[in-house]
């Protein structure tokens, strides 16, 4: 996970206005607003490297309620078209979502079903998704 979050920070791009990173209390205010504990994974993920901007992907983020990524409204949006209760947007594209479930393992859901291929865990799927500019 240290070696995927440094690899993540190295290639972030230089943007006029960044990302900021939240404190642990943001994360309880998320947590508060979508009525769901975060899995450990997607909390070190916000903690120490929801401030990378890298390539087309832009997962979730917590710091600023005002962001087009931030969890809350994002979970919320997909929850509001189908996509099931338990689960917690991690990047929206379109209305397709990669979702995290409360073991931790990334599913992708479009059109009111999941894909059968899923990753393991947060890491897992920044490597072979994020990293790999997958869409």
């Amino acid at each position: 996970m240290h070696d995927i979050i440094e690899r993540l920070q190295e290639l972030s791009e230089t943007v006029p206005v960044p990302l900021e990173l939240p404190s642990f209390e943001q994360l309880v205010e998320v947590e508060e607003q979508i009525l769901i504990p975060l899995p450990r994974d997607l909390k070190e993920y916000l903690l120490y490297a929801s401030d990378v901007i890298y390539g087309a992907i832009e997962p979730v983020t917590a710091a600023d309620p005002h962001s087009h990524t931030y969890l809350p409204e994002v979970t919320c949006y997909a929850w509001s078209i189908g996509m099931p209760r338990e689960m917690i947007a991690i990047c929206q594209q379109g209305d397709s979502f990669y979702c995290i479930d409360q073991e931790g393992q990334i599913h992708h859901w479009q059109d009111g079903d999941f894909d059968e291929e899923y990753w393991e865990s947060f890491w897992h799927w920044v490597q072979d998704v994020w990293l790999k500019g997958r869409a």
